[in-house]
Protein backbone atom coordinates (compact mmCIF):
# COMPACT_ATOMS: atom_id res chain seq x y z
CA UNK A 1 0.00 0.00 0.00
CA UNK A 2 0.97 3.73 -0.26
CA UNK A 3 1.42 5.48 3.07
CA UNK A 4 1.25 9.35 3.36
CA UNK A 5 2.63 10.51 6.68
CA UNK A 6 2.31 14.13 7.77
CA UNK A 7 3.78 16.38 10.25
CA UNK A 8 4.20 19.90 10.57
CA UNK A 9 6.43 19.92 13.19
CA UNK A 10 10.41 22.42 12.74
CA UNK A 11 11.66 20.41 15.34
CA UNK A 12 13.07 16.86 15.90
CA UNK A 13 11.73 14.73 19.12
CA UNK A 14 10.07 11.91 20.23
CA UNK A 15 7.01 11.80 18.13
CA UNK A 16 9.64 11.98 14.96
CA UNK A 17 11.60 9.34 16.27
CA UNK A 18 8.38 7.11 16.19
CA UNK A 19 7.33 8.38 12.45
CA UNK A 20 10.77 7.39 11.23
CA UNK A 21 10.30 3.80 13.04
CA UNK A 22 7.30 2.97 11.55
CA UNK A 23 8.00 4.32 8.11
CA UNK A 24 11.09 2.06 8.22
CA UNK A 25 9.00 -0.89 9.64
CA UNK A 26 6.67 -0.52 6.89
CA UNK A 27 9.39 0.14 4.10
CA UNK A 28 10.83 -3.16 4.90
CA UNK A 29 7.57 -4.98 4.68
CA UNK A 30 7.17 -3.40 1.19
CA UNK A 31 5.29 -0.60 1.68
CA UNK A 32 5.73 2.93 -0.17
CA UNK A 33 5.86 5.83 2.60
CA UNK A 34 6.21 9.50 1.45
CA UNK A 35 6.37 11.93 3.92
CA UNK A 36 4.61 15.51 3.76
CA UNK A 37 6.42 17.85 5.96
CA UNK A 38 7.80 21.32 5.87
CA UNK A 39 10.41 22.10 3.44
CA UNK A 40 13.67 22.87 5.64
CA UNK A 41 12.63 20.85 8.32
CA UNK A 42 14.46 18.67 10.70
CA UNK A 43 12.22 15.86 9.81
CA UNK A 44 12.61 16.41 5.70
CA UNK A 45 16.83 16.27 6.08
CA UNK A 46 16.21 13.59 8.42
CA UNK A 47 13.89 11.78 5.57
CA UNK A 48 16.52 12.72 2.99
CA UNK A 49 19.43 10.98 5.08
CA UNK A 50 17.63 7.51 5.37
CA UNK A 51 16.43 7.51 1.66
CA UNK A 52 12.88 8.13 2.45
CA UNK A 53 10.30 9.70 -0.19
CA UNK A 54 9.39 13.42 1.00
CA UNK A 55 7.42 16.32 -0.27
CA UNK A 56 8.17 19.14 1.12
CA UNK A 57 4.59 21.20 1.80
CA UNK A 58 3.44 24.70 3.13
CA UNK A 59 1.26 24.68 5.85
CA UNK A 60 -1.64 24.83 3.77
CA UNK A 61 -5.00 22.92 3.26
CA UNK A 62 -4.56 23.10 -0.73
CA UNK A 63 -1.13 22.89 -0.70
CA UNK A 64 -1.66 19.33 1.02
CA UNK A 65 -4.34 18.47 -0.99
CA UNK A 66 -2.13 19.02 -4.31
CA UNK A 67 0.51 16.71 -3.09
CA UNK A 68 -1.98 13.75 -1.95
CA UNK A 69 -4.06 14.58 -5.28
CA UNK A 70 -0.47 13.71 -7.11
CA UNK A 71 0.40 10.63 -4.81
CA UNK A 72 -2.95 9.00 -4.52
CA UNK A 73 -2.03 6.99 -1.40
CA UNK A 74 -4.44 3.96 -0.08
CA UNK A 75 -4.44 5.94 3.23
CA UNK A 76 -3.21 9.22 4.88
CA UNK A 77 -1.46 8.93 8.47
CA UNK A 78 -1.12 12.02 10.83
CA UNK A 79 1.37 12.02 13.15
CA UNK A 80 0.57 15.99 14.89
CA UNK A 81 -1.85 18.13 15.62
CA UNK A 82 -1.44 20.85 13.21
CA UNK A 83 -1.29 17.68 10.57
CA UNK A 84 -5.18 16.37 12.12
CA UNK A 85 -6.62 19.80 10.30
CA UNK A 86 -4.71 20.64 7.60
CA UNK A 87 -4.29 16.98 6.15
CA UNK A 88 -7.58 15.53 7.47
CA UNK A 89 -9.13 18.87 5.65
CA UNK A 90 -7.28 17.62 2.78
CA UNK A 91 -7.49 13.98 2.74
CA UNK A 92 -11.37 14.11 3.51
CA UNK A 93 -12.09 16.32 0.59
CA UNK A 94 -10.62 13.61 -1.55
CA UNK A 95 -12.07 10.67 -0.33
CA UNK A 96 -8.99 9.39 1.30
CA UNK A 97 -9.33 7.54 4.70
CA UNK A 98 -6.84 9.27 7.41
CA UNK A 99 -5.57 8.07 10.50
CA UNK A 100 -4.37 10.29 13.54
CA UNK A 101 -1.72 8.90 16.05
CA UNK A 102 -2.33 11.15 19.18
CA UNK A 103 0.99 11.31 21.54
CA UNK A 104 0.11 14.33 24.27
CA UNK A 105 -1.08 13.64 27.37
CA UNK A 106 -3.20 16.67 27.01
CA UNK A 107 -6.73 17.22 28.00
CA UNK A 108 -9.58 17.09 24.54
CA UNK A 109 -11.80 19.99 24.81
CA UNK A 110 -15.34 18.38 24.03
CA UNK A 111 -16.67 20.54 21.22
CA UNK A 112 -17.58 21.38 18.07
CA UNK A 113 -13.87 20.90 16.49
CA UNK A 114 -13.51 17.57 18.42
CA UNK A 115 -16.50 16.05 16.34
CA UNK A 116 -15.63 17.42 13.22
CA UNK A 117 -11.94 15.75 13.46
CA UNK A 118 -12.56 12.66 15.54
CA UNK A 119 -16.02 11.79 13.90
CA UNK A 120 -15.64 13.09 10.25
CA UNK A 121 -12.09 13.95 8.91
CA UNK A 122 -10.32 10.82 11.13
CA UNK A 123 -11.22 7.18 10.31
CA UNK A 124 -9.38 6.37 13.36
CA UNK A 125 -7.38 7.71 15.91
CA UNK A 126 -3.79 5.80 18.13
CA UNK A 127 -3.12 6.80 21.24
CA UNK A 128 0.08 5.79 22.59
CA UNK A 129 -0.70 5.02 26.14
CA UNK A 130 -3.71 4.09 28.05
CA UNK A 131 -3.25 7.53 30.08
CA UNK A 132 -3.41 9.52 26.23
CA UNK A 133 -6.95 7.40 25.09
CA UNK A 134 -8.48 8.23 28.39
CA UNK A 135 -8.10 11.99 27.53
CA UNK A 136 -9.52 11.27 24.05
CA UNK A 137 -12.69 9.45 25.68
CA UNK A 138 -13.20 12.56 28.09
CA UNK A 139 -13.07 14.81 25.45
CA UNK A 140 -15.99 13.15 23.29
CA UNK A 141 -13.76 10.71 21.56
CA UNK A 142 -16.04 7.54 20.31
CA UNK A 143 -14.71 4.73 22.09
CA UNK A 144 -14.87 2.32 19.04
CA UNK A 145 -12.72 4.85 16.63
CA UNK A 146 -9.54 4.79 19.29
CA UNK A 147 -6.96 1.73 19.31
CA UNK A 148 -3.83 1.72 21.58
CA UNK A 149 -0.90 1.66 20.11
CA UNK A 150 2.62 2.25 22.10
CA UNK A 151 5.20 4.08 21.36
CA UNK A 152 8.37 1.57 20.47
CA UNK A 153 12.09 2.16 20.97
CA UNK A 154 14.54 -0.14 18.56
CA UNK A 155 17.47 -1.44 20.93
CA UNK A 156 19.42 -2.46 18.47
CA UNK A 157 19.79 1.57 17.24
CA UNK A 158 21.02 1.97 21.37
CA UNK A 159 24.35 0.02 21.69
CA UNK A 160 27.10 2.32 22.23
CA UNK A 161 29.65 3.36 19.99
CA UNK A 162 32.46 4.89 21.98
CA UNK A 163 32.96 5.05 26.10
CA UNK A 164 32.33 8.77 27.42
CA UNK A 165 34.74 9.21 30.62
CA UNK A 166 33.47 10.24 33.71
CA UNK A 167 34.45 10.90 37.54
CA UNK A 168 31.83 9.28 40.17
CA UNK A 169 27.86 9.16 39.52
CA UNK A 170 26.41 10.26 37.11
CA UNK A 171 22.66 10.92 36.51
CA UNK A 172 21.49 11.54 32.89
CA UNK A 173 18.26 13.12 31.67
CA UNK A 174 17.48 13.53 28.25
CA UNK A 175 14.70 16.04 26.70
CA UNK A 176 13.68 18.97 25.01
CA UNK A 177 14.41 22.30 27.82
CA UNK A 178 10.82 23.09 27.82
CA UNK A 179 8.57 23.50 30.77
CA UNK A 180 6.79 20.40 30.61
CA UNK A 181 9.83 18.19 30.86
CA UNK A 182 10.29 19.41 34.31
CA UNK A 183 13.97 19.97 33.97
CA UNK A 184 14.16 23.19 36.19
CA UNK A 185 11.82 20.72 39.29
CA UNK A 186 14.79 18.43 38.35
CA UNK A 187 17.94 21.18 38.75
CA UNK A 188 15.78 21.77 42.71
CA UNK A 189 15.80 18.16 43.28
CA UNK A 190 19.45 17.55 42.60
CA UNK A 191 20.76 20.37 45.07
CA UNK A 192 19.98 17.91 47.75
CA UNK A 193 21.97 15.30 46.16
CA UNK A 194 25.15 14.47 47.17
CA UNK A 195 28.18 13.71 44.81
CA UNK A 196 26.95 13.02 41.78
CA UNK A 197 26.80 14.75 38.47
CA UNK A 198 23.89 15.56 36.06
CA UNK A 199 24.36 15.31 32.60
CA UNK A 200 21.18 17.31 30.62
CA UNK A 201 21.16 16.15 27.14
CA UNK A 202 18.91 18.36 25.17
CA UNK A 203 18.34 21.41 24.10
CA UNK A 204 15.27 24.41 23.83
CA UNK A 205 13.80 27.91 24.69
CA UNK A 206 14.61 27.38 28.85
CA UNK A 207 18.50 26.80 28.40
CA UNK A 208 19.43 29.92 29.17
CA UNK A 209 16.84 30.45 32.63
CA UNK A 210 17.77 26.63 33.14
CA UNK A 211 21.78 27.60 33.33
CA UNK A 212 20.86 30.61 35.66
CA UNK A 213 18.77 28.64 38.12
CA UNK A 214 21.54 25.81 38.42
CA UNK A 215 23.99 28.67 39.23
CA UNK A 216 21.88 29.96 41.74
CA UNK A 217 21.16 26.60 43.56
CA UNK A 218 25.27 26.38 43.74
CA UNK A 219 25.47 22.96 41.21
CA UNK A 220 26.68 24.41 38.06
CA UNK A 221 29.74 22.72 38.49
CA UNK A 222 28.14 19.41 38.76
CA UNK A 223 25.60 19.92 35.73
CA UNK A 224 26.78 19.27 32.56
CA UNK A 225 24.34 21.16 29.72
CA UNK A 226 25.14 18.90 26.76
CA UNK A 227 22.75 20.27 24.19
CA UNK A 228 21.06 18.16 21.37
CA UNK A 229 23.20 14.82 21.05
CA UNK A 230 23.35 12.63 19.00
CA UNK A 231 25.21 9.85 20.97
CA UNK A 232 22.51 9.10 23.67
CA UNK A 233 23.52 5.45 23.37
CA UNK A 234 27.10 6.38 24.91
CA UNK A 235 25.37 8.49 27.45
CA UNK A 236 22.94 6.12 28.39
CA UNK A 237 26.14 3.47 28.40
CA UNK A 238 28.02 6.00 30.80
CA UNK A 239 25.15 6.95 33.56
CA UNK A 240 24.10 5.40 36.62
CA UNK A 241 20.69 6.71 36.76
CA UNK A 242 18.17 7.74 34.24
CA UNK A 243 15.60 10.59 35.27
CA UNK A 244 12.52 12.27 33.14
CA UNK A 245 10.91 14.50 35.89
CA UNK A 246 8.23 15.13 33.36
CA UNK A 247 4.67 17.66 34.36
CA UNK A 248 3.08 16.09 31.52
CA UNK A 249 3.80 13.32 28.89
CA UNK A 250 2.13 11.04 26.63
CA UNK A 251 4.79 8.01 27.29
CA UNK A 252 8.40 9.20 27.16
CA UNK A 253 10.63 7.79 24.91
CA UNK A 254 13.50 8.49 26.29
CA UNK A 255 12.54 6.63 29.24
CA UNK A 256 11.80 3.34 26.72
CA UNK A 257 15.42 4.03 25.92
CA UNK A 258 16.68 4.03 29.09
CA UNK A 259 15.25 1.17 30.01
CA UNK A 260 16.01 -0.85 26.62
CA UNK A 261 19.64 -0.13 27.68
CA UNK A 262 19.12 -1.47 30.93
CA UNK A 263 19.20 1.65 33.21
CA UNK A 264 17.33 2.20 35.97
CA UNK A 265 14.76 5.17 35.68
CA UNK A 266 13.58 7.82 38.07
CA UNK A 267 10.19 9.26 36.40
CA UNK A 268 7.10 11.03 37.15
CA UNK A 269 3.91 9.08 38.23
CA UNK A 270 2.37 11.32 34.72
CA UNK A 271 0.23 10.45 31.63
CA UNK A 272 1.98 6.66 29.87
CA UNK A 273 5.12 7.51 31.68
CA UNK A 274 3.70 6.83 35.27
CA UNK A 275 1.93 3.71 33.59
CA UNK A 276 5.04 2.51 31.12
CA UNK A 277 7.55 2.75 34.33
CA UNK A 278 6.53 0.17 36.65
CA UNK A 279 7.46 1.37 40.32
CA UNK A 280 9.82 -1.21 42.44
CA UNK A 281 10.48 -3.39 38.73
CA UNK A 282 12.24 -1.57 36.03
CA UNK A 283 12.11 2.29 37.75
CA UNK A 284 11.04 4.66 40.78
CA UNK A 285 8.16 6.31 40.27
CA UNK A 286 7.59 9.66 41.96
CA UNK A 287 4.57 12.42 42.34
CA UNK A 288 5.51 15.82 39.65
CA UNK A 289 6.31 19.23 40.92
CA UNK A 290 7.56 17.19 44.34
CA UNK A 291 11.81 18.14 44.18
CA UNK A 292 12.43 16.35 47.33
CA UNK A 293 10.50 13.29 46.55
CA UNK A 294 12.43 12.93 43.58
CA UNK A 295 15.91 13.63 45.55
CA UNK A 296 14.97 10.65 47.58
CA UNK A 297 14.33 8.53 44.90
CA UNK A 298 18.17 9.46 43.30
CA UNK A 299 19.75 9.22 45.95
CA UNK A 300 18.14 5.92 46.92
CA UNK A 301 19.11 4.36 43.77
CA UNK A 302 22.69 5.95 43.93
CA UNK A 303 23.63 4.72 47.47
CA UNK A 304 22.21 1.34 46.35
CA UNK A 305 24.29 -0.59 43.26
CA UNK A 306 22.19 -3.79 43.90
CA UNK A 307 18.69 -2.11 43.56
CA UNK A 308 20.10 -0.09 40.16
CA UNK A 309 21.42 -3.31 38.96
CA UNK A 310 17.96 -5.44 39.92
CA UNK A 311 15.56 -2.65 38.33
CA UNK A 312 17.82 -1.61 34.97
CA UNK A 313 18.44 -5.45 34.13
CA UNK A 314 14.07 -5.67 34.54
CA UNK A 315 14.39 -3.05 31.70
CA UNK A 316 14.47 -4.94 28.36
CA UNK A 317 11.71 -7.60 29.18
CA UNK A 318 9.40 -4.60 30.07
CA UNK A 319 10.25 -2.89 26.70
CA UNK A 320 9.76 -6.30 25.29
CA UNK A 321 6.00 -6.08 26.28
CA UNK A 322 4.90 -4.04 23.00
CA UNK A 323 7.63 -1.74 22.20
CA UNK A 324 9.59 -3.29 19.87
CA UNK A 325 9.93 -1.30 16.49
CA UNK A 326 8.17 -5.21 14.40
CA UNK A 327 5.29 -4.76 16.90
CA UNK A 328 4.92 -0.66 16.02
CA UNK A 329 4.87 -1.89 12.59
CA UNK A 330 2.22 -5.20 13.31
CA UNK A 331 -0.42 -3.20 15.21
CA UNK A 332 -0.29 0.02 12.44
CA UNK A 333 -0.16 -2.34 9.47
CA UNK A 334 -3.67 -4.07 11.07
CA UNK A 335 -4.96 -0.65 11.72
CA UNK A 336 -4.16 0.48 8.00
CA UNK A 337 -6.48 -2.69 6.76
CA UNK A 338 -9.35 -2.06 9.55
CA UNK A 339 -9.60 1.41 7.84
CA UNK A 340 -8.81 0.36 3.93
CA UNK A 341 -12.14 -0.29 1.95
Amino acid sequence: MTVAHVTFEAGFSGGEVQVFLLMEGLRKRGHRNVLLCPGGSAAEAQARRRGLETRAVPRRVRAVRRVLRELRPDLVHLHTGRANWLGGLAAWWLGIPAISTRRMDRRVKPGLRTRILYRTLLSRVAAIAPAVERRLVEGGVPPEKIRLIPSAVDPDALHPQRAIAKQGAVVLSAAALVRRKGIDVLLEAFARVGEAELWIAGDGPQRGALETRAKELGVAERVRFLGARDDVPDLLAACDVFVLPSRLEGLGVAALEAMAAAKPVVATRVGGLGEVVRDGECGLLVPPEDPAALAAALERLLGDPELRARLGAAGPARVAEGHLPEQLTDAYERLYREVLP
